[in-house]
């Protein structure tokens, strides 16, 4: 019996991170910057002088399978507050502006980002696409964490935020980097249980902080803007060490005297 019950709680954790892996945000944001061509990242130097000025440009993608529904432009405006925010914190791109972008068709071609770039009074774009995943499933729900249950549902949201930083005269593609994160929300069948449900868990990174929404009907809301933040903050530190990794692997190729 007990070795019925080890193979049941295998499976069900295999099923978890199965569904886990297929849920996670594919890439999207070869959908608007153009890859950078092989054989040529070195030869694409960072400039010398630091910080790069730049205008943060936000893309809202919700072209991928199972896309959770695009953030309200209040919600947008916050992420990209926040990024630019984390970004502006010692590293090396200062952002002067964010913009938004309306009506950028998602596998179209890339819109044109040197034009961009000019009208923005800028030499560079760090052009950021967010874009998240969802699911939803039956679960049992415990009041106060005990033994009593409470039929209700959780979602969970995989959230991912892209980030290319382009070059304004020449639309060329310098850096890349991303920032992943997970959240679930706990809601019971009815509302109503207040002191408890729904809540908001920062999975797996910090499975005991809770966040409670406001409302249980905005909890859905506040799920994609809490994991797509975290993202953006694990963007931004990438962005640092991806520029790092970009500058040892030039000194690395630059001849010796």
């Amino acid at each position: 019996m007990r070795r019925n019950g080890n193979w049941s709680g295998l499976l069900v954790g295999l099923l978890i991170l199965t569904s886990c892996v297929v849920a996670s945000p594919p890439s999207r944001l070869a959908q608007y910057v153009e890859p950078a061509v092989p054989g040529e990242v070195v030869t694409e130097k960072l400039p010398a002088s630091r910080p790069l000025h730049a205008a943060l440009v936000v893309v809202a993608d919700t072209s991928a399978p199972d896309s959770a529904p695009v953030l309200p432009d209040e919600a947008l405006a916050r992420v990209g507050e926040l990024l630019s925010a984390e970004i502006n914190r010692g590293y090396p791109v200062a952002i002067e502006r964010v913009v938004k972008l309306d009506g950028v068709p998602s596998g179209g071609a890339a819109p044109g980002w040197s034009g961009i770039a000019r009208q923005q009074g800028v030499d560079y774009l760090l052009v950021t696409v967010l874009s998240s995943t969802e699911q939803e499933y039956p679960v049992s729900l415990f009041l106060g964490w005990t033994t009593h249950q409470q039929p209700g549902f959780r979602r969970d949201n995989w959230s991912l935020a892209e980030a290319a930083l382009i070059d304004g005269s020449t639309g060329r593609t310098l850096l890349q980097a991303e920032g992943r994160s997970m959240a679930t929300l706990d809601r019971p069948t009815a509302p109503g249980i207040s002191q408890w449900y729904p809540v908001i868990y920062l999975r797996p990174q910090d499975p005991e902080r809770r966040i409670w929404p406001p409302s249980y009907e905005g909890a859905p809301l506040t799920l994609r803007v809490v994991a797509m933040q975290q993202a953006a903050k694990r963007l931004a530190g990438n962005l640092q060490r991806a520029w790092v990794a970009q500058r040892d692997l030039e000194s690395a190729s630059s001849p010796r005297s």
